[in-house]
């Protein structure tokens, strides 16, 4: 169903859904690939679809008997953010996150390899960035490589790592996959709801409150 992008009836705030959720919104701090708050980002809050937000919903709850809560890093991101990516990728000289995102590997191998697109699945409304914390010890558990790390290493299926750090993302991932979401073959962390309400839909309103609201 193809929708005014700009359209916000069909999402939810998350927490009101999954409010043991805990939230990390990297693209509106500094801290990510770029190093700037990122374009539409205007609120630290996740939106989704009511759909996704359903199912996401029953994953927090099968995990949250199991003692671990969801961290969601990034959750809708409008077609502004992604034109913000865009014109990073211009500016060839701007390396300052190099070291922490991705050490060995060339600015421009982001785009040609795909980490990073000139559209992004996230901009429909049913794509989640997410980890998991442990509830005893208050720590994220080890997944081999950090969010928004582009490289081999976060690649789900990457065996460079130790066994437990794989186990930690095959946890997630069937948590996941029981829950009707599907993952993506070159980060870990990412996982698009499986019949998305809004396949030809690329949305573009910002990040906050108010888009509710409308």
């Amino acid at each position: 169903m193809k929708k005014d992008p700009h359209d916000a009836s069909g999402f939810v705030l998350l927490s009101d859904l999954v409010p043991h959720i805990v939230q990390e919104i990297r693209y509106f701090t500094t801290y990510n690939f770029i190093g700037d708050r990122i374009d539409g980002y205007e609120e630290p809050i996740a939106l989704l679809t009511k759909e996704a937000a359903r199912a996401l919903k029953a994953v927090s709850s099968e995990m949250m008997v199991k003692g671990f809560r969801l961290k969601i890093f990034d959750a809708y991101r409008p077609e502004t953010a992604v034109r913000h990516f865009m014109l990073w990728g211009i500016e060839d000289e701007d390396v300052r996150m190099k070291p922490y995102f991705y050490p060995d590997m060339e600015k421009q191998a982001l785009f040609s390899n795909g980490y990073i697109a000139r559209r992004s699945s996230h901009s429909r409304g049913s794509t989640v960035d997410l980890t998991l914390l442990d509830m005893t010890t208050g720590k994220e558990l080890d997944m081999g490589s950090p969010f928004d790390f582009f490289g081999d290493v976060s690649h789900p299926d990457y065996r460079g790592i130790t066994d437990e750090q794989f186990d930690n993302r095959m946890f997630l991932r069937e948590a996941m996959l029981r829950n009707g979401f599907l993952p993506f073959d070159t980060e870990w962390w990412h996982f698009t709801l499986r019949g998305e309400p809004y396949p030809d839909t690329w949305f573009d309103f910002p990040v906050t409150m108010d888009s509710l609201r409308k």
